[in-house]
């Protein structure tokens, strides 16, 4: 789900005209190293913070269906998590990143949510929304200064990124439909070997053959005349 998230992420920036305008969109951590080895335009989206969402865990199993109608498996319901991204521009100037910034906060506030038409992999085949929160970290996530403190680098300005993502649950597989009918052999005790045995067929199995069926009419007993209320049993 990450990466899928993270290419939703890309495709978003890029076609903002960052792609056109020749600059990068990389998902590295920007530490001193990875600065000092850079040499193009840059926007940095760096994932810094996975949480759960507790609040909107569910219970329960889902069907699946097959192209027939059929269920196929049962699947736990999808679990949501937070994930936090620091974004930052790297260019020759400081005004140049400022504009980059400026061209990334413009695209990412235009939304509230990850365009259904990035999406891919299990993200698609959920369908479910996929709320983007630009400007604003989790309560419990570590702050912009930590971060880059955290990476050895010094403070830029950096934006805050909040993407809510369900992760898909688990899948397990049922039994596949009876599609055959039932056949029952009884035979009885004295000779269980004989061959006059009687057949049980359900309607989905074919009829039998002309010398099958049965193994002869049964004896019963004639079924005793209904009493009225009150008669004695004879």
């Amino acid at each position: 789900m990450i990466h899928e998230v993270d290419e939703a992420l890309r495709r978003l920036l890029t076609e903002s005209g960052l792609e056109a305008a020749g600059v990068d969109v990389v998902f590295d951590a920007p530490t001193r190293d990875w600065a000092a080895r850079r040499s193009t335009p840059t926007v940095c989206v760096f994932l810094y913070d996975i949480r759960e969402d507790h609040a909107r865990r569910g219970s329960g199993a889902g069907e699946v269906y097959d192209e027939e109608g059929f269920v196929v498996a049962r699947r736990s319901p999808p679990r949501w998590f937070e994930l936090t991204y620091l974004v930052s521009a790297w260019a020759g100037r400081p005004e140049d990143e400022h504009r980059l910034l400026s061209q990334v906060l413009v695209c990412l506030t235009a939304r509230d949510d990850l365009p259904a038409r990035l999406l891919g992999g299990t993200l698609a085949e959920l369908g479910l929304h996929v709320p983007l929160d630009t400007g604003a970290t989790g309560p419990d996530t570590p702050s912009a200064s930590d971060v880059w403190s955290a990476l050895g680098g010094e403070l830029k300005p950096s934006i805050g990124v909040r993407v809510r993502a369900p992760l898909a649950g688990i899948s397990r597989v049922t039994a596949p439909p009876v599609t055959e009918g039932l056949v029952v052999r009884a035979a009885p005790r004295s000779a269980p070997d004989t061959e006059d045995t009687r057949r049980l067929r359900y309607t989905e199995v074919d009829a039998p053959a002309p010398d099958e069926g049965f193994g002869g009419p049964r004896d019963r007993r004639p079924t005793p005349a209904r009493r009225r209320r009150g008669e004695r049993q004879p």
